[in-house]
């Protein structure tokens, strides 16, 4: 069999009563849920299985909920199986989590992270002059081109912020902007382009007031060399040294997440199973858009442990 890479999910796979599966089992993977409540001082957990949803979906506490169902399932792959990941990758904020699995980043330092990364990005744009949208089955270069001529039309900041695969590229920027580049896109006969419900622009440059937030609280952080190699979201590229992770923590908040290049880079160095540990499964979707032979499991709760009996 080929390597196997250990993937962890961003914000959009957020739901009410997830994590709940994982807290009732107990022992150390329950303890996650706990643990996440104590570094924050407040029940997070409570929020995650019971909502309301609008509160779970803040970007404040989706980050931390996510960073913990994630290790919560990572405690039980790695507790009830043998499997254990050659590679890390996590997709914009799951990175954090994927660092937590590879010893980077004590869990409860991570959850505390997030929820100041939450804050920073939610402050850094005041609600409603941001905006993404996800341009489907547009090639790139045509992707940046309308960003660039959105961008020059209304003087706004409009890029590209999630290169996920060749057929979904998500914009960010200006509202403004970001809505010019949508109506150049379908007047070029783009079939679809759809504005998301987010509260902020994430990765695009709008963020450097939380890419300066972070950067002072990932100064203060312990962060240690990473036991597996993490193909970071701004490099595409391995990384085990802890500075340079602590650095591209910082640049990945304004810089584009390259998730298909990271994926692709991970089947060339010969990854053959992907295992998406926490809440969803939308990285094994993207996954079989950019190869159809690659394995993809989602693994969010116990019932999930089936599927790797032959791992």
């Amino acid at each position: 069999m080929g390597k196997i890479a250990f993937l962890f999910p961003g914000q959009g796979a957020q739901s009410v009563g997830m994590g709940q599966a994982l807290s009732a089992e107990g022992g150390a993977i329950g303890a996650y849920f706990e643990q996440a409540d104590a570094a924050l001082g407040e029940s997070l957990s409570g929020l995650m299985f019971n909502g309301p949803e609008d509160q779970l979906t803040l970007t404040r506490n989706t980050q931390p909920a996510l960073v913990t169902t994630a290790m919560a399932a990572y405690q039980m792959v790695t507790e009830r199986t043998a499997i254990r990941p050659d590679f890390v990758a996590g997709h914009s904020l799951g990175e954090y989590a994927a660092i937590c699995a590879a010893g980077g980043l004590a869990f409860a330092d991570a959850v505390r992270l997030t929820r100041l990364r939450g804050d920073a990005m939610q402050s850094a744009v005041p609600v409603g002059q941001g905006a993404m949208a996800a341009m489907l089955n547009m090639a790139e270069a045509d992707v940046e081109a309308v960003c660039a001529e959105a961008a020059e039309a209304t003087g706004g900041v409009c890029v590209p912020a999630n290169y996920n695969t060749a057929v979904q590229i998500v914009i960010s920027g200006a509202k403004a902007a970001v809505e010019k580049a949508v109506e150049l896109a379908k007047e070029r006969g783009a079939k679809r382009c759809l504005l998301l419900p987010v509260s902020a622009p994430f990765h695009c440059p709008l963020m450097q007031p939380a890419a300066e937030a972070m950067q002072a609280a990932l100064a203060d952080a312990q962060i240690n060399d990473l036991s597996v190699p993490l193909i970071a979201n701004v490099s595409a590229a391995p990384t085990q040294d802890a500075e340079t992770v602590r650095r591209q923590l910082v640049e990945q908040v304004t810089g584009s997440v390259r998730w298909e290049a990271s994926m692709q880079r991970l089947l060339d160095e010969g990854v053959d199973t992907f295992l998406e540990l926490g809440t969803g499964k939308a990285l094994c979707g993207m996954l079989k858009r950019i190869d159809k032979s690659a394995r993809a499991i989602p693994v969010n709760g116990p019932e999930d442990l089936a599927a790797l009996a032959d791992l």
